[in-house]
């Protein structure tokens, strides 16, 4: 349908006659359906109307129409660099290969004439149709393409060879059990390791800590017997762990007199199961975590030197242009790195405590370099569960989206990398994304800073709205996306974290 809409547009009014349209948004609670148009013509009021009267033609009566209109003429130096920011989306093995002075540009009437100067072997037959598609996405006017042999022979061409990253095991912390007195076991236990370190499969672990909760349940067994078993809700001051336990005859009354607030020690093996790591206790005896004990600062691995899966992309935007022409950036943000980011996931269960901690699914985040959005990383992420029809109606991403993406533990190490000397920033993400990239980067071994800064509250500190919803802060600013995907979240995110900082005049205190 826009297609439709986008041809009575152009035909409307000579100066929209290349004009494009900018993702709309809906809003059913105003009803009122936004529209940002882009034309590189000079337009009037007229025009305005003209485009006015055919939108209406295609929206609902109960909804009421705001047409944005944007005039934006790129040159030849904007369009050169989106062709290789394009390239490098479109064909890795291109993009490997060459740089941005391989490829000319001309201003050719209405459009712009390029050429993109690549070996023909690696070329995909249809890259200039890709390519095109792509600056139409962008830009007004026409395009037309062509691909040159490259001066550079395939057989001479280099290819950088990634040196194996330096093996490096993550110690596991452990800490004495004081007060150890044998209920069931018979063997003295004195070292027992942090519930926050329980990230691996492993035969034998010894947790040491306070019972938080204990529910006695039961189930039926092949045999058809009713039997007993317990979930431990166990806390060590490192983090809480829920722990299954099937008792023996003999102790079970031992067992069933523990309560809440018992010191206990536990013997037993961390598994997966489903997709999560689940610990399941053998024996059980009593102990206490030490009197004044003070978790040490977990290590992580070091920074990885290179990018393994995901890489990230130089960010360059139209709409960034017009978003800073004539703004100050604040002091505050020069000199100063952050990292923007979102995610969708399979649900919004945040803790392991449960044992089925929900997966990621996307991550979409953009480095902010004095001020300026510089870098995107954008990845699917395969959960190696099934989605939801609720996850999949939310989001839009299917399981075939998902199904070849890279497992969580291959993109974490990069997402760290990407985040390595930056401020985290997210929308509500203390609350609920820093749980899981936190729990997801510490599982590999990669410990993040504990410094987000979070766009709610500071949203509900600087700005006078009725809700303080991601979409409602956006449309204060006037930024338009496509919302519940990470990548146009994250962008959404940034633009509005550098319009409160500009507002603000400092950063918050992380």
């Amino acid at each position: 349908m826009i297609d439709e809409v986008l041809s009575e547009i152009r035909s409307c009014s000579d100066n929209l006659k290349r004009a494009i349209i900018r993702p709309l948004t809906l809003s059913r609670a105003n009803k009122l359906v936004t529209v940002n148009l882009v034309t590189d013509c000079a337009f009037n009021e007229p025009d305005r109307a003209a485009a006015l009267k055919v939108l209406k033609k295609f929206v609902p009566a109960y909804f009421s129409v705001d047409l944005k209109i944007t005039k934006l003429t790129p040159d030849c130096e904007m369009v050169r660099k989106k062709i290789y920011q394009g390239i490098t989306e479109i064909s890795k093995a291109v993009a490997a290969v060459m740089t941005d002075d391989e490829i000319t540009v001309t201003k050719d009437g209405n459009g712009f004439c390029y050429t993109v100067a690549v070996a023909k072997a690696l070329a995909p037959a249809n890259l200039c149709e890709k390519i095109d598609a792509y600056l139409k996405n962008s830009f007004c006017g026409e395009f037309y393409g062509e691909i040159v042999s490259s001066k550079k022979n395939i057989q001479d061409l280099e290819v950088e060879e990634t040196p194996d990253e330096i093996e490096y095991e993550l110690p596991v912390r452990t800490f004495k059990i004081e007060d150890f007195e044998i209920l069931e076991g018979d063997k003295i236990r004195t070292l027992a390791t942090y519930i926050a370190d329980l990230n691996s499969v492993r035969d034998e672990v010894v947790l040491c800590g306070e019972i938080e909760d204990i529910i006695e349940r039961s189930y039926t067994n092949k045999n058809g017997v009713e039997k007993t078993y317990f979930n431990f809700i166990l806390n060590d001051k490192t983090a809480t762990a829920n722990i299954t336990y099937f008792p023996r005859l003999k102790t079970i009354e031992k067992i069933k007199a523990l309560k809440a607030g018992d010191g206990i020690v536990c013997t037993g093996l961390n598994e997966e199961f489903h997709g999560s790591m689940r610990y399941t206790a053998k024996l059980i005896d009593l102990g206490k975590i030490p009197a004044g004990f003070v978790p040490e600062k977990r290590k992580s691995k070091p920074v990885p030197r290179y990018y393994r899966t995901v890489k990230p992309q130089p960010f360059e935007d139209t709409e960034q242009t017009d978003l800073f022409t004539q703004k100050t950036v604040p002091g505050c943000m020069l000199g100063k790195s952050f990292v923007v980011f979102d995610l969708e996931t399979t649900g919004l269960n945040s803790s392991a405590v449960s044992g089925n901690m929900d997966k990621i699914i996307e991550i979409g985040a953009f480095k902010v370099e004095n001020g300026e959005i510089t870098q995107s990383f954008t990845t699917f992420v395969n959960p190696h569960r099934r989605l939801s029809e609720e996850i999949i109606a939310l989001t839009g991403i299917t399981e075939d989206m998902v199904k070849d993406a890279p497992a969580c533990e291959d993109v974490m190490p990069d997402f760290f990398k990407f985040c390595d000397g930056s401020i985290l920033v997210g929308h509500n993400a203390a609350a609920f994304d820093f749980k899981f990239v936190d729990y997801y980067c510490s599982s590999v071994g990669y410990i993040l800073e504990r410094k987000v800064i979070d766009t709610y509250p500071l949203s509900q500190e600087l700005l006078y709205l009725s809700n303080y919803k991601l979409n409602t802060v956006a449309e204060k600013f006037g930024i338009t996306f496509n919302h519940h995907r990470a990548i146009d979240d994250a962008l959404a995110t940034a633009k509005i974290f550098i319009e409160l900082i500009r507002m603000k005049k400092s950063l918050p205190r992380v």
